[in-house]
């Protein structure tokens, strides 16, 4: 049953980051942060007052800034590479790739103003294909938290995790609801237990999902509600659970339908146990200028569109 789960606040989640590195950063000498002219996007500015002599401001050249922290962990340390997620993935894949991924390099690739709730930005800055392009790669963890204390726990547990991860938060303040004890890489979050429905969501959506469960709930549909926000690796044993318990699913992600945490949920059941699956994120379609709210809306990643979603489905397992 979906229990009422209630926000304590609301804030950016680009700021669970900013702490995050400072509190990690007082515990692990060898934690060092580089950016791309985005300092103050990234909430750095704290880090940089008390740890001047461990940051690394490489401007605008993205490319350079992940060599640098590749060749950093050559000596023991644990780059914190930030910009944009669009800036952190679509310009700089190939030296992720051949300088990092291939060769295993410690670095932690942080992405900010991933997805539609970047908003005004417009298209060309809504990065909608990032999950997908990351978890292709051989050896990176993908991690994308659901709100600001989730990310700040993520930042701070990727310090002692060894690999490269990508992990990605976003722009807008959004409601605070979970604890950071409660995170753990590569195990998914459970806010609710059902018999009738699995949905899984991760980033922004978790929130989103968690609305719609209420309202599927009222309508008398016992929802399990699931954060996956380790998208890779997957916690395939959770996610089958669930499955053979419900026998049907929605995946809930700010990112393009193909490719995403959608993908990842249909390639799992495909090979263990398949079941009728609605996927809720972008139809393989760019953004555009907006506010938040109106993009999820338009977009079709507002709780209403998961309510339908999640009843679509079910009237699928129904009829077989």
């Amino acid at each position: 049953m979906l229990k009422e789960i209630k926000s304590t606040g609301s804030k950016d989640t680009r700021s669970g980051f900013g702490d995050g590195i400072l509190e990690a950063a007082r515990k692990n000498p060898n934690i060092v942060a580089l950016t791309a002219d985005l300092a103050g996007s990234l909430k750095l500015h704290p880090f940089i007052k008390e740890f001047p002599e461990r940051f690394f401001q490489c401007g605008i050249s993205e490319a350079n800034m992940i060599g640098v922290g590749a060749g950093l962990t050559i000596g023991g340390k644990i780059p914190y590479t930030t910009t944009f997620a669009n800036f952190s993935t679509g310009r700089v894949y190939d030296q992720i790739r051949q300088s990092v991924a291939y060769s295993g390099k410690n670095v932690k690739i942080c992405a900010s103003h991933a997805g539609l709730t970047l908003g005004e930005d417009g298209a060309t800055h809504q990065m909608l294909e990032d999950i997908g392009m990351m978890k292709m790669l051989p050896g990176m963890t993908v991690i994308v938290p659901c709100d600001y204390t989730q990310t700040k726990a993520a930042t701070k547990a990727i310090a002692d995790y060894q690999g490269p991860v990508y992990l990605r938060f976003g722009r807008p303040s959004w409601p605070i609801f979970t604890r950071e004890e409660d995170f753990k890489i590569g195990k998914a979050q459970f806010f609710s237990e059902g018999n009738d429905v699995s949905i899984f969501a991760c980033g922004h959506m978790v929130w989103n999902a968690i609305q719609a469960g209420v309202q599927l709930q009222a309508k008398g549909i016992s929802v399990e509600v699931i954060n996956i926000h380790t998208v890779k690796p997957l916690d395939e044993a959770a996610v089958l659970a669930s499955l053979k318990k419900t026998k049907c699913a929605v995946t809930v992600e700010e990112h393009n339908f193909i490719g995403g945490l959608g993908d990842s949920i249909a390639h799992c059941a495909a090979k263990n146990f398949p079941v009728p699956i609605e996927y809720v994120g972008t139809r393989d379609t760019f953004g555009e200028s907006g506010t938040p709210m109106e993009l999820l809306k338009k977009y079709g990643l507002d709780i209403p569109d998961i309510v339908s979603a999640t009843e679509k489905v079910l009237n699928r397992k129904k009829n077989g």
